[in-house]
């Protein structure tokens, strides 16, 4: 008999890599969460790569820092294509590469920027990292407001008041209006509710949270409370929930029944067609039952558990995801 796992596209929607690269995304035995080989063994399928930029002063410097990371990170995601033993990788720019990708045997690797910082104030960036490295989605901001938005959390370390555009500014604005016209992703993740709400209006094509859970199970400043996932519903938008302890459960100790859970809240309240998972690997995430790569069956045997049907945690691992992407491409210029 087949087990239910291995005929799922599992898709996780964010994990980051080391930095600095260390060159083991191939390598058996590494403490990463995530590499090739975990994600073989585990039955993980495609994942967004995230080249996490940590905000930083909002000035020249501190822009120009962020602008040379996000390209060194970004070649180093983009030179995952290969193949080892029966392992084989490739960087997808697009829904139907992500499925080809996946029918031929491979990993699907999805590009992705987290935190709009190393856009500096220069929004036209956008176009030449879709283009040149397939970025299909950015995180607006990360802990600590930059040029575009607001944070749902404040750096005191950065003299961040506790906001600084109420939401979005002019430039964040003009910033979504060119990742619609080129196929990028709005991600709110780590987004103040302001920016967040703002967003959604703003926004030609729905928006998503790539990694973050429901802040009534779990009263987080990072994740979404119910008006804001009813914003989602209205305009057609995602929450990922994601393998984050301490977003998942007060006090941290969560697992995959807390995951599923979370999951379960979204798709009662929303529909299960606005909901899917991450893992936030490699960025603090890991849980107990997902601790990396290895163990994502166990994901799946929750989603089971908790009484999702085969369909529905169809659309959870991935189809939700791929079907947002898939809109994104259909609205670009």
């Amino acid at each position: 008999m087949i087990d239910l796992h291995d005929t799922l596209l599992t898709f996780d929607t964010h994990i980051d890599i080391p930095w600095p690269d260390q060159n083991d995304a191939w390598t058996e035995n590494t403490s990463r969460k995530f590499d090739t080989l975990k994600a073989h063994k585990g039955g993980l399928k495609a994942v967004c790569l995230a080249a996490y930029i940590p905000q930083g002063s909002r000035d020249e410097n501190g822009h120009e820092e962020a602008w040379q990371r996000v390209q060194a990170m970004l070649d180093v995601i983009t030179r995952l294509n290969g193949k080892k033993a029966d392992i084989q990788a490739k960087v997808c720019h697009g829904s139907k590469d992500i499925k080809k990708a996946v029918e031929a045997g491979s990993i699907a690797i999805v590009p992705a920027i987290e935190n709009g910082y190393a856009l500096g104030d220069k929004p036209e960036r956008i176009e030449f990292l879709a283009q040149k490295y397939g970025v299909r989605y950015m995180t607006l901001t990360h802990n600590g407001h930059n040029l575009l938005a607001d944070a749902a959390i404040a750096r005191s370390d950065l003299n961040d008041a506790s906001t600084l555009h109420g939401g979005l500014s002019a430039l964040g604005k003009k910033t979504i209006q060119i990742m619609n016209k080129h196929g990028v992703l709005v991600d709110v993740s780590h987004a103040a509710k302001s920016t967040m709400m703002q967003a959604s209006e703003i926004s030609e094509v729905p928006i998503f949270a790539s990694h973050s859970c429901v802040r009534t199970l779990c009263d987080h400043p990072r994740n979404l409370d119910d008006e804001q996932l009813d914003r989602l519903k209205e305009t057609g938008g995602l929450i990922q929930i994601t393998a984050m302890s301490p977003f998942l459960r007060k006090g941290g100790g969560a697992t995959t029944t807390d995951l599923a859970q979370h999951v379960a809240y979204v798709a009662d309240r929303i529909g299960v067609e606005h909901v899917g998972v991450s893992s936030d690997f490699d960025g603090g995430g890991g849980i107990e039952g997902w601790q990396s790569a290895l163990e994502t069956p166990n994901v799946t045997l929750a989603l089971e558990k908790i009484g999702f049907n085969k369909d529905d945690i169809s659309k959870i691992w991935g189809g939700n995801m791929l079907k947002l992407l898939n809109k994104s491409e259909e609205m670009k210029v």
